[in-house]
């Protein structure tokens, strides 16, 4: 056990919002296959190349990363992958600067000092954990695609309810796993209170823009499994940031929920909890170490539901690994390509949101569309987590915020949040728009237009 520093209560409402949760009832326990036995390409330590090596210019590379790293920004670490290559990085932790203003506006007596911030988001260097938010979904996603080509899911086409048994004897039968990959099922978004932690339908745009603010509840996951249909016509508050929208059916809307509900698939369509499965069938192959955080019940998948559309913790460097995978097809096996049909869907994609990936023309406006020469895939998370793939010029970029892991009651990622009692809470702490949003300039795809524009220079 140990403890850390408290966060001001205004910074834990503010970064609390931005995500939703998982928990609760477990599926019945199936024989599973053995995973496969993996030849992986992916290195355990990056080969490294320079810029002018790989086809840079250097100062123009150079004036992209300091971008990035910018004091105002709370950048952690960037890096830059070319050609399976690691070309660039840089780490930081937090300046002066920000620590004095961070402290000039907190409202605990023991944050209004610069030591405090420093204490929290003091050094870092490669070997410092970087919090995921919501690039875990991409994650959730690749898994539900090894699931599929282990034979244990059909397709994406299959009925969600086939797993989700609570759904199969009303109208929610219908919700097929693409239609939850694609955040396209129809439930209604939820939300719940700090102060009590009760789970009800999300009041506002604000609340439910960023997937449904669920993270106050213990157990997520049954909070997600209880959700109805929306009703189509209906005025929601939470459908437009004026309030006065109707819904509409079959539409895009960002839910935590939906993510959740794909990482208790896995449990029941593979006998693993999704942090097991994943291991043996991701983390391994990649030499990647990571720790998935869960929710606080004790019962579950394991101890607690893995919140699959958040909260995966590991290194810029382990992150890289996932885009290369992605970049090279898929994971390599004895047998040859595994699950590459399903990463080459991920890597085709036209929409700007399919499968858990974002989606974007590597041109202005940065829209995918499909008379774009060359799409770029990338994950985003809460916070400015991300990681960029670009397959035509064989890049892929990493991007995080400053980071802490707060164990405040257990060293085991289990989430609980509680504002009036900040010592006994776990969360993931992340700057900047945790911060009230002073800080958020930092934009990846400016960050990539002058990475590119660093290669072309010198082509």
């Amino acid at each position: 056990m140990r403890s850390r520093p408290s966060l001001p209560g205004a910074l834990i409402f503010a970064f609390i919002s931005a995500c939703g949760g998982g928990g609760g009832p477990s599926g019945e326990t199936v024989t599973t296959t053995s995973p496969p036995v993996f030849e992986s390409p992916h290195p355990d330590i990056w080969e490294t190349a320079s810029a002018s090596e790989s086809g840079f210019d250097e100062d123009a590379l150079d004036s992209a990363f300091e971008y990035a790293m910018t004091d105002g920004f709370y950048t952690q670490a960037v890096l830059l992958i070319k050609d399976g290559k690691l070309v660039k990085e840089r780490y930081r932790g937090i300046t002066d600067v920000e620590a004095a203003e961070l402290a000039s506006i907190s409202s605990l007596p023991e944050a209004q000092s610069a030591g405090y911030w420093q204490d929290l988001y003091g050094d870092r260097d490669a070997a410092s954990a970087v919090t995921s938010w919501s690039t875990a979904k991409s994650f959730t996603s690749v898994l539900i695609g090894m699931a599929i080509e282990q034979g244990l899911i059909d397709s994406t086409s299959q009925p969600a309810s086939d797993f989700i048994d609570e759904w199969e004897a009303d109208d929610r039968a219908s919700i097929t796993i693409q239609q939850l990959l694609d955040m396209r099922s129809g439930l209604v978004p939820k939300c719940s209170s700090p102060a009590t932690g009760l789970v009800g339908e999300c009041s506002d745009y604000l609340s439910a823009s960023s997937g449904g603010n669920i993270v106050y509840a213990v157990d997520q996951l049954s909070e997600c499994i209880d959700r109805d249909f929306a009703v189509p016509g209906t005025v929601y508050p939470w459908v437009s940031p004026e309030g006065d929208g109707a819904y509409e059916a079959g539409q895009f809307y960002y839910s935590n929920c939906d993510t959740q509900m794909l990482g208790e698939i896995i449990f029941r369509a593979t006998g693993q909890d999704p942090g097991l499965f994943a291991q043996q069938n991701l983390f391994d192959p990649l030499n990647m170490e990571a720790n998935w955080w869960r929710d606080d019940v004790d019962t579950g998948q394991a101890n607690g539901n893995y919140l699959t559309y958040c909260c995966l913790d590991s290194t810029a460097q382990d992150f890289a690994k996932f885009g290369y995978m992605l970049l090279l097809g898929g994971i390599e096996t004895s047998e040859g390509k595994n699950y590459a049909s399903y990463v080459s869907e991920i890597l085709a994609q036209e929409e700007a949101y399919r499968n858990q990936f974002w989606a974007y023309c590597d041109s202005q406006p940065f829209t995918a569309s499909p008379d774009c020469e060359n799409i770029l895939v990338m994950t985003v998370g809460f916070d400015g987590q991300y990681i960029l793939v670009d397959q035509k010029n064989d890049i892929v970029l990493v991007r995080n915020s400053l980071y802490v892991p707060i164990l405040n009651f257990s060293d085991e990622r289990k989430m609980r949040l509680n504002p009036l009692v900040l010592a006994e809470s776990n969360w993931v702490a992340s700057l900047p728009m945790a911060m009230l949003g002073p800080r958020s300039e930092y934009g990846i795809l400016t960050f990539y237009l002058a990475v590119a524009e660093a290669l072309l220079s010198d082509s």
